[in-house]
């Protein structure tokens, strides 16, 4: 037989193998064992440690623990059989991807890459967490996990995330709803404002504005829009109401109907013949957001609008300020200064005020500046008249710095409570054992003195060190309890301390 026609018998030996192993794959060794690689796919679970948060009006930053209520953490994760699928970078992506623009996704892995920095009022540079709307995570047994922040914005927030499978470039998804507040639906407040706070009269010759257009937000108990709601809105008096009528849509006259959108409802003021002022009520029902039916629960809000044919002849300026120091802890005001333009003015401040202070309508910066910190705050403070002319200055104040902390009491180092036991003295081997403080005045002299009839012969105290010595101690002799007294100079404590006593071998006395 030639090489050529062995190879043959080979090949042929194999095929014939081969199929009597597909008829019969116990017989052939393959009933045992691993199956092998199945066509089964990833598999992705995503929950969260909280599905419920609450309302975070005061915007507080994202953070662990106990002391982080705002903030849930995620845990994502990914199997194929069971099995944890293999590690890797980039493996998850996770967004957020329906409700709530204010509950951004953070890492809070302290990683310099989602960190960026902010600067506080004192002019230092601290890092802080970086928000996301969409963020990626690596693989490691099969998961990881991330964290939601709430915002002040009340619904619900849909996360969904997705691994990628390399085999058959599939991205299986999972996702959770995080529900952020209780928004009540029913309405606690309507806040109105006029973008001309001030109009003249028809038929002025000061070319003022006989219109304006007010906004008006309904409000729920959380703070979030009503939607849906109406209100009816009155003129209700005022010695400029005199020929001054409402406009919403084909409504015209001194009594409208204002649906609202998101609780957003706009309608319009035209002023009339005389100046003074118009004083509007705007009410909504608490019990179904609904004026058209009746209404059982009225929530009212007044707002006054002025109408003055005068004319500014200068414009509007804030009075040049230099602020005074404001020392920490002590109550502290300043008033603002304009000129120009119309009164009456309405004064706002944007910027980093100091802790416990802030800025009336009417200019008054007051307070107690107290938190942390001091050093220097700057700010923005900007005043508007009656027409609607602004100015604004940049202004700096100076925060005397927080007071030390009280220092902790004075104590003896090592001894809590007035009794005190000290390390065992071996008999027959002399003794020495050094006292140290805590607390007190730490640039004070401490003075150590013997107290009362209990010092035995042969126990000494160095009044200046704090050295207690024992010249020679017998099991016979037993512990001894005596009293010191000790000083900074301003404060003094009298301390108790037992001195066991134990064998030279250091067996327990008999």
């Amino acid at each position: 037989m030639n090489h050529q026609n062995g190879e043959d018998m080979k090949i042929l030996k194999i095929a014939a193998l081969s199929a009597a192993c597909a008829a019969g794959l116990v017989a052939c060794g393959g009933g045992g064992g691993s199956p092998g690689d199945t066509n089964t796919g990833y598999e992705i679970t995503l929950r969260a440690e909280r599905t419920q948060l609450p309302l975070n009006i005061d915007n507080e930053g994202p953070g662990i623990g106990v002391s982080a209520p705002y903030t849930t953490v995620l845990y994502v994760r990914a199997t194929k059989n069971g099995t944890p699928i293999p590690g890797g970078e980039d493996v998850f992506g996770c967004n957020t991807a329906y409700g709530l623009s204010s509950g951004p996704l953070y890492y809070l892995d302290g990683k310099d890459e989602h960190m960026h920095d902010v600067t506080l009022p004192d002019g230092t540079t601290v890092k802080v967490p970086s928000a996301y709307r969409s963020i990626t995570l690596g693989s490691n047994a099969g998961g990881n996990s991330f964290h939601f922040h709430a915002g002040d914005q009340a619904g619900t927030a849909t996360i969904e995330c997705a691994v990628g499978d390399p085999r058959d470039q599939s991205n299986p998804s999972a996702s959770i709803d995080i529900t952020v507040g209780a928004a009540t639906g029913r309405a606690a407040s309507i806040r109105g404002v006029a973008l001309t706070p001030m109009l003249a009269t028809q038929g002025n010759t000061v070319n003022g504005a006989t219109s304006t257009a007010i906004q008006a937000r309904v409000l729920d108990d959380a703070n979030q829009p009503v939607d849906g709601a109406n209100m009816q809105v009155e003129i209700m008096g005022g010695s400029g109401a005199v020929g001054a009528r409402l406009l919403a849509g084909s409504q015209s006259g001194g009594v409208v109907q204002v649906g609202t959108t998101a609780g957003v409802g706009l309608f319009s003021l035209s002023s009339g013949t005389q100046q003074g002022s118009i004083v509007l009520r705007l009410t909504t029902d608490r019990v179904d957001g609904n004026v058209a039916n009746g209404i059982q629960d009225p929530i009212v809000q007044t707002l006054v609008v002025t109408v003055s044919n005068q004319i500014a002849t200068d414009p509007v300026t804030i009075a040049a300020a230099t602020l005074p120091d404001a020392p920490y802890g002590v109550p502290y005001a300043y008033a603002f200064g304009a000129s120009g333009g119309l009164a009456p003015y309405t004064w706002s401040v944007s910027g980093s005020l100091p802790a416990g202070m802030a800025m009336s309508s009417d200019g008054v910066l007051s307070g107690t500046p107290s938190g942390g910190l001091g050093g220097q705050f700057n700010f923005v403070v900007r005043v508007t008249d009656s027409q609607g002319k602004s100015a604004s200055a940049n202004v700096a104040i100076k925060v005397g710095d927080p007071p030390p902390a009280p220092a902790a009491p004075l104590a003896v180092g090592g001894c809590s409570g007035s009794t005190c036991t000290l390390p065992a003295a071996r008999g027959g081997a002399a003794y020495s054992y050094t006292f140290w403080t805590t607390g007190g005045d730490s640039s004070a002299t401490i003075t150590w003195d013997q107290i009362g009839a209990g010092w035995p012969s042969g126990v000494t105290l160095d009044p200046a060190t704090g050295e207690l010595k024992w010249a020679a101690p017998t099991c016979a002799s037993g512990p001894k309890t005596v009293q010191m007294r000790v000083s900074d100079g301003t404060t003094a404590i009298i301390q108790t301390v037992t001195i066991p006593v134990v064998q030279s071998n250091g067996n327990p006395c008999p």
